[in-house]
């Protein structure tokens, strides 16, 4: 019996992991909705939230929910829609000076590996100069390129370029 339900699982279980990989094609003449960065006006830490916590918190009411930051292509500009959310993080850090964050760098398939190293760490350098400046420490922050080799949506649709044109917070335990 035990078995059994244990077969009805793994397969409810891939049923959906199949039904997650299901794509959607676009025209050309579709434009892909660009990502969005959603910040709530007071970029502040919650009230709920502990002031020495090691990692912030994932309640979306905080200002510091969000982990990524998208770019344009080709670009590594940090987009005027996404300022609040790294001003936000580096708040944070400000706030709580033994925690550490690496800001990591991310290109869609499209060019060479070695260019997407190196676009993505212009990208996770722009993140991390800007927080340098609004007033985070250097010993709490370092930058990695990951190029193309961690898609977050797989895929060649402008969609899943565009998921995948970012620079992810990471906050170290």
């Amino acid at each position: 019996m035990k078995l059994h339900t244990s077969r009805a699982a793994l397969a409810a279980a891939t049923l959906f992991l199949f039904a997650g990989c299901a794509s959607q094609s676009t025209t050309p003449d579709q434009a892909a909705p660009q990502p969005q960065a959603v910040v709530e006006p007071a970029a502040q830490p919650s009230a709920t939230a502990p002031a020495a916590s090691p990692t912030p918190a994932r309640d979306p009411r905080d200002g510091y929910a969000k982990r990524s930051v998208y770019y344009e292509f080709d670009g590594y500009d940090v987009r005027a829609d996404f300022r609040p959310l790294v001003e936000a993080h580096a708040q944070y850090l400000k706030q709580n000076p033994s925690a550490r964050i690496t800001i990591e760098g991310n290109c869609d398939d499209r060019g060479s590996r070695e260019y997407n190293v190196a676009l993505g760490q212009r990208r996770a350098e722009s993140v991390m100069k800007m927080m340098k400046l609004l007033g985070v420490r250097d010993g709490q922050i370092e930058s990695v390129s990951f190029g193309k080799e961690k898609p977050r949506l797989a895929g060649t649709t402008e969609a899943a370029w565009a998921e995948n044109r970012r620079s992810d917070f990471a906050y170290k335990k």
